[in-house]
């Protein structure tokens, strides 16, 4: 797999926990700490600043809403981002910053798929308006991925097949992170109920708490 992580031809898909935590890594020390493109939504064009981008819309798009810049401190990085006040947390992620870990499933806060951590509580991105999240500390799968701490759940959920599709397994795992920083040592009523907002259409629902209650022990054993 090139450093990209995109296949070469004839090679085989291997993906080690350290190469995972590699590219998750990359994606976060890649974050841009301020908007590298001012293009109009509308139309497309491409200005040169947040000013002039402004000045486009109110001229061609008198009746369009203007865009605006918010701080977003994502994964412990500073990022200046430009969004539409109508957009959300997700969408920002995403599509300005390149995070896509956070996924827009049912995009009506009702799958959990979109879960993310703000200022400690596991929130779902796709409810929040990004323009609300000014000074706000978010913390998205690919920042748990990045840190060698929290090797232990994602060894686990791996160990006990806690995904099938895979779709909504950032949600849960974020989820699940966001338990243990406020209890990390939950029981499995716990780990239920915590997790009761997370939808599985694969059934895997067993499995995840396994995979905690798993994660725990070696946690406090402070082995990998």
């Amino acid at each position: 797999m090139s450093r990209g992580g995109q296949m070469k031809q004839g090679e085989e898909m291997t993906l080690t926990h350290e190469a995972a935590r590699a590219i998750s890594a990359e994606k976060v020390a890649a974050l841009p700490a301020t908007p590298t493109q001012f293009r109009c939504s509308i139309c497309g064009k491409i200005c040169v600043s947040l000013e002039d981008l402004k000045f486009h819309c109110a001229h061609e798009h008198p009746d369009s809403v203007a865009p605006l810049t918010v701080t977003l401190t994502v994964n412990g990085k500073e990022c200046e981002v430009l969004i539409e006040p109508h957009w959300t947390l997700q969408r920002a992620l995403q599509f300005q910053l390149g995070l896509t870990g956070a996924k827009q499933m049912c995009d009506r806060g009702a799958c959990g798929s979109c879960t993310v951590i703000m200022d400690g509580r596991a929130v779902l991105s796709c409810t929040v308006l990004a323009a609300e999240c000014e000074g706000k500390r978010i913390e998205t799968v690919e920042g748990i991925a990045a840190n060698p701490k929290w090797k232990p759940l994602i060894d686990a959920y791996c160990k006990w097949d806690a995904m099938q599709c895979g779709y909504c397994t950032p949600g849960f795992l974020v989820t699940a992170k966001a338990l243990l920083d406020r209890n990390p040592h939950p029981t499995e009523e716990e780990c239920r109920a915590a997790l009761s907002g997370n939808i599985c259409i694969c059934g895997t629902y067993p499995r995840h708490s396994q995979a905690i209650l798993e994660a725990t022990l070696k946690m406090a054993q402070g082995g990998e």
